[in-house]
């Protein structure tokens, strides 16, 4: 009786043992897709962007931490000014300098031009005398060939003649000279007001720097990684944050020659991914490779060219993500189901479920 007892127990593990194997399975087994549509394991990947310095600089202070929601526009770090705002006080200090350099140098051209105008009445009066001389000398000459004049008289006129020709033709070299220093004065304004232009870009690349050293966030996303501390120095270009897009996220899958030529831009696609099994996310298919990712070192048979495998890309619509930017987690692996034929109906276990907000 014990040894009919020993094999009943037997038996009945046996059984039991058997029942569970055939419920795992059942369990456990892959399920078949429909025709029309293909699957593929991936991961959920985002853009990711370093939030650096355009100059070298201390940071001052980092106003997010690692996990936190930014929007485009939200201040992220500030950086040390120090330096670029004494900077910019002296680069106002030369603007103002050569303001007034250019206030100088129009008020030379004023007295430039005052003193061509006395010399050209200069000339006028020289003009004037030289007329005179010239006439007195002409009537000297008259006399002195009738006899009537002194050669004395006679050469005291030429001389005077030939004084005033001389004092005529000085003050026109004075009128020359004069507009000869008109024109350096002019060109002291354009000097002084390229000064002024000079000054003023310093100014406003000094300001472009440091309008600069306030980091925000370019768009919508995550803080993934605080790369520094408040209080390092860092080089030009140096990474403060590293951030993801929440408004591009994607998976990136393989799938084979055969169902990948049948893959179309904008396909439907759910995916699903393991860490939230009960859900079932929309996307839509962006980008398929043009040439494969993995390549036999020859591909002579139908079946070698098989094992060719394309990289596809879906993509989650922005508006989804903007309404459950919470859940959005980059690296969490799932599979991703695709719809090759657009007429095929979606099997009710991959029905888009979303979770609730």
């Amino acid at each position: 009786m014990t040894g009919f007892r020993i094999w009943l127990v037997r038996g009945l593990i046996v059984v039991v043992l058997a029942g569970a194997g055939v419920l795992a399975w059942l369990w456990l087994r892959p399920t078949l897709l429909p025709d029309g549509f293909a699957k593929a394991n991936g991961r959920i990947e985002a853009i990711e962007i370093d939030i650096a310095t355009k100059i070298a600089g201390r940071v001052k202070q980092i106003m997010v931490d690692e996990g936190d929601l930014v929007t485009a526009g939200q201040v992220l770090v500030k950086m040390d000014t120090q330096v670029l705002e004494a900077q910019k006080r002296e680069a106002e200090a030369q603007h103002k300098r050569a303001q007034i350099g250019i206030d100088t140098a129009k008020a030379q051209v004023v007295q430039r031009k005052a003193e061509k105008e006395a010399a050209v009445a200069v000339v006028a009066q020289r003009e004037a005398e030289l007329d005179s001389a010239q006439k007195r000398f002409t009537r000297s000459d008259q006399l002195a060939k009738s006899g009537s004049g002194s050669i004395e008289n006679l050469d005291n006129d030429r001389a005077r003649y030939e004084g005033a020709k001389a004092a005529v033709l000085a003050a026109r070299a004075q009128v020359a000279a004069s507009d000869s220093a008109i024109s350096a004065a002019e060109s002291q304004v354009v000097t002084a007001q390229a000064a002024v232009d000079a000054a003023q870009a310093t100014i406003e690349r000094i300001q472009a720097d440091i309008d600069d050293s306030t980091l925000v966030a370019p768009r919508d996303g995550r803080i993934q990684y605080r790369v520094v501390q408040p209080g390092e120095v860092l080089g030009a270009g140096g990474k403060v944050l590293n951030m993801v897009d929440l408004g591009d996220v994607f998976m990136t899958f393989f799938l084979p020659t055969s169902q990948a030529g049948r893959v179309g831009i904008g396909a439907e696609t759910h995916l699903v991914f393991d860490a939230i099994p009960a859900y079932v996310v929309p996307a839509r298919v962006t980008y398929v490779a043009d040439v494969a990712q993995f390549t036999p070192k020859t591909v002579e048979t139908a079946e070698e060219r098989q094992k060719l495998m394309f990289r596809i890309k879906a993509k989650i619509a922005p508006e989804l993500l903007k309404q459950y930017s919470r859940f959005v987690k980059t690296g969490v692996p799932g599979v991703a189901y695709v719809q090759l034929d657009p007429n095929a109906p979606w099997p009710a276990n991959l029905q888009v479920r979303l979770p609730k907000q």
